[in-house]
């Protein structure tokens, strides 16, 4: 059974139960993946993942059930079990389903075909083959990745809401190792779109050189210094502390920007920005979770925090519009809230005149330990990183094994330069992350 005949089913299934408010939410993700190892197809997977997730409202209570099974059985199960969870539930929470009759913004989706295996295997095998011949540093446990999948996503409810959403995506990933002799290093590098558009020699080589630059590298000195964070690790940084920005977790009170909308809370250059429709975005899409139209938004604005990130019950309680943030990990999880594509806007300097602004200081490209290190409620962080030493306003030799400590809430009143291009490393999915390059003052190294 498809989707919409299962639709159909649970249409029929709800009205058989006098279920008058109810909600269907589909989604299902298809990859293949091929890796490279030793000039050969090392790993080739395929898989399907997904199913649907019933929401009803019983006597002012939500409940859940879902399954991964289309059958007409299981949408008379998933509408008796979730009215059977709302019944046996004591909270007191007002709770929300979407409206139909939104105008959402269209998307500019350039398709393209997903490749076939033989294509992907193709590409891999060429990727391993570059990777090797790029240097002679190159050692084994090297390897070359294709991954391609498709997205699906479909909201149905009894207010209106008729939604889907389909995209394609395809990734490259090169992944070196490389050696002195002393001592081993290892570095990676992603792009996505189309293979008959992707620079695989390039994405090799990028990969390549930072692997090699890391060879030899010393430990950073003890001290205070400006820091430059790398896109890469200024991403990692937003990835690890964007909870901040949730109106559930102010409301919670586990974010310190409860109540401060409207407040400056970093230095004036700082504007963040959430786009669910970013050029560079892998999955952009016109709706969230809850079926609320999607839109581009600063968070922050030169330095004022403008919004916190809303769904509908957050809203209201805030008494407030959704921003159209709704977020499901999973067709089954419980409705959340995180960003689409949120980046820090781009500076004016070019990275060699953001390195001559630094002057003496850290250059930081990797950051590790974003789990143990890094506090989301308090915003203290204490992180391995890896990177090179600034002398002169130039990068020179490369630094590792030394901590960067400091809090997010004060990082971002520090933020003196930015660089005028914009990364969105690595492959995000529906949640992604970027940033130019960022010097912040006052940060403490650990190192020797």
């Amino acid at each position: 059974m498809d989707f919409n005949n299962f639709k159909e089913a649970v249409i029929a299934a709800a009205k058989e139960q006098g279920i008058t408010e109810y909600e269907l939410y589909y989604r299902v993700s298809e990859s293949t993946n091929v890796e490279t190892f030793k000039h050969e197809i090392k790993e080739f997977s395929s898989s399907l993942d997904g199913g649907v997730c019933f929401r009803c409202i019983v006597d002012g209570k939500m409940g859940y059930a879902s399954t991964e099974e289309l059958s007409a059985e299981q949408a008379v199960s998933v509408v008796r079990r979730a009215a059977e969870n709302a019944k046996i539930l004591e909270t007191e929470d007002k709770v929300f389903l979407g409206k139909g009759g939104e105008t959402y913004e269209p998307l500019e989706l350039t398709p393209y075909a997903l490749p076939t295996v033989q294509e992907m295997t193709d590409t891999a095998l060429l990727g391993d083959k570059l990777l090797y011949d790029e240097d002679s540093a190159v050692s084994d446990g090297s390897a070359a990745a294709v991954s391609s999948g498709k997205e699906c996503i479909a909201i149905y409810n009894s207010n209106g809401l008729d939604l889907s959403y389909e995209n394609n995506v395809t990734i490259f990933i090169a992944a070196p190792v490389v050696t002195d002799g002393k001592e081993m290093t290892n570095s990676y590098d992603v792009k996505s779109g189309s293979l008959s558009e992707l620079n695989v020699k390039e994405t090799v080589s990028k990969a390549v050189d930072d692997a090699k630059s890391k060879l030899d590298a010393d430990v950073a000195p003890t001290g205070a210094y400006p820091v430059v964070f790398a896109p890469e690790a200024m991403t990692s940084l937003l990835a690890t502390f964007f909870g901040i920005f949730s109106s559930e977790k102010a409301q919670k009170g586990l974010s310190r920007l409860a109540g401060k909308e409207g407040e400056k809370i970093a230095t004036d250059i700082v504007t963040l920005i959430d786009d669910p429709f970013y050029k560079d975005s892998t999955m952009p899409i016109s709706f969230d979770a809850e079926g609320s139209p999607t839109h581009t938004k600063n968070i922050i604005e030169n330095g004022v925090l403008k919004t916190l990130l809303y769904n509908l019950k957050t809203a209201d309680a805030a008494g407030k519009k959704t921003t159209g943030n709704a977020s499901k990990s999973s067709y089954a999880s419980k409705v959340d809230i995180a960003p689409f594509t949120m980046f820090i806007a781009e500076g004016e300097l070019t990275e060699e005149e953001l390195l001559k602004k630094a002057g003496n200081g850290v250059y930081i490209n990797f950051l590790g330990g974003l789990h143990a290190g890094a506090n989301p409620i308090t915003g203290d962080f204490s992180l391995q990183s890896g990177g090179y030493m600034i002398e002169n306003g130039v990068k020179t030799r490369a630094v590792k094994s030394f901590t960067v400590a400091g809090n997010f809430y004060e990082l971002l009143n520090h933020i003196t330069e930015l660089s005028n291009k914009v990364e969105l490393p690595g492959f995000g999915g529906m949640t992604a992350f970027g940033s130019p390059s960022v010097l912040v003052e006052g940060l403490t190294i650990a190192g020797k």
